[in-house]
């Protein structure tokens, strides 16, 4: 069964057609988030197991008749997963990546973003054990796994260009991150792009970081986000209110320093060791609190409007995406007046010291 055969069954089974009207009033609302398999469960990833575990969602929701539904996508089939989900409209909100939500959007599906989240994660180049590469330039004509369309592939074409290469000097091998570590160690590949991923690559012996987005400008961080579907958004705005306050709530809780602890721990279940998404945030300048603020600030709306503009001058999607149309800001405001948490975030992201886009390739 190919890629795209197995991400619709998947789809099928991760999304049931839930029926109705598009007029009919919601009996459910539905959010899709990446998760891992723990414990004889499924843990959901970042802020969506706090508003999992905290329940004030799902009481408010409740009050009104509305059921609550957390649909768990696994990582392998994470951003193609959720923009079917959104697509056959099975799904409401969902915290995922920047890049598969410009895919979505590209391909017809009006996404809104409704809250931002944190500073956006990091990406690394690791190379097999044995080979003596230190820059991405020593790896032309090397091959080097990417799994394609999803939201790490932005900074690895960005590293490329600031290196002036293009993927065509490389052998690109298109595998999800759980199949990287047998072909690095079997050397069917010279170098894989990840996530954290590479960081635990590393402290298995398994090969050896070269590169990540700490040693570049802040715009090349891949960012997840909450999205919700437009149509939905916009017929239901005060069940998408409540959604946000949820989600901010979570990242009012995610940014205590005395729960910083919690956050690692609970971010490591069922996928990375704790040590390594502590080593994941260490070292690039992020205070804590900022990590986690769901405010539209100017970087936020800049780093869409480059993403869009990038994706379609690389020919990355095939429809240019309107931005404005994007972003929906009409939730957060409230959401952090009713929480008391105006002025708890900075109105601006912190300026990040940077290494220039030359020296870090």
């Amino acid at each position: 069964m190919g890629a795209a055969a197995l991400i619709a069954v998947v789809a099928l089974l991760a999304f049931p057609f839930r029926g109705g009207g598009a007029a009919s009033a919601p009996k459910t609302v539905t959010i899709a988030g990446i998760a891992y398999p723990f414990e004889g469960k499924q843990a959901f990833n970042g802020l969506t197991g706090v508003v999992i575990r905290e329940g004030w969602l799902k009481a408010e929701l409740a009050k009104r008749g509305v059921a609550l539904a957390f649909t768990p996508v696994p990582t392998a089939v994470g951003g193609p997963l959720i923009n079917e989900g959104f697509s056959g409209k099975r799904i409401d909100f969902a915290s995922y990546g920047d890049f598969p939500a410009i895919i979505a959007i590209s391909g017809g599906v009006p996404l809104r973003l409704v809250t931002p989240v944190g500073q956006g994660q990091h990406s690394y180049l690791v190379v097999r054990n044995g080979l003596a590469a230190n820059s991405i330039a020593e790896l032309k004509g090397k091959r080097i796994a990417l799994h394609r369309g999803r939201p790490w592939e932005l900074p690895f074409s960005k590293l490329l260009d600031a290196s002036g290469l293009k993927q065509s000097d490389f052998k690109i091998v298109n595998i999800n991150p759980a199949a990287t570590p047998a072909a690095l160690a079997s050397g069917s590949i010279d170098a894989a792009f990840l996530l954290s991923d590479g960081l635990l690559l590393e402290q298995k012996g398994a090969g050896r970081v070269i590169w990540s987005t700490k040693q570049a400008p802040a715009d090349w961080r891949m960012r997840a986000e909450l999205f919700g579907r437009g149509d939905f958004v916009d017929a239901n705005p005060e069940l998408t209110q409540l959604v946000v306050d949820a989600y901010v709530r979570a990242a009012a809780w995610s940014a205590q320093d005395a729960n910083r602890d919690r956050v690692i721990k609970d971010s490591s279940r069922g996928s990375m060791p704790v040590e390594i998404i502590a080593r994941d945030y260490a070292n690039d300048g992020i205070p804590w609190r900022e990590r986690f603020s769901p405010t539209f600030t100017r970087d936020v709306i800049a780093h869409y409007r480059s993403v869009a503009d990038y994706a379609f001058a690389r020919g990355l999607v095939r429809n240019k995406i309107d931005v404005d149309a994007l972003i929906d800001q009409r939730f957060v405001a409230p959401a952090l007046r009713d929480a008391r948490l105006e002025g708890f975030w900075s109105p601006t992201t912190p300026v990040q010291a940077q290494a220039s886009a030359a020296k870090a390739s």
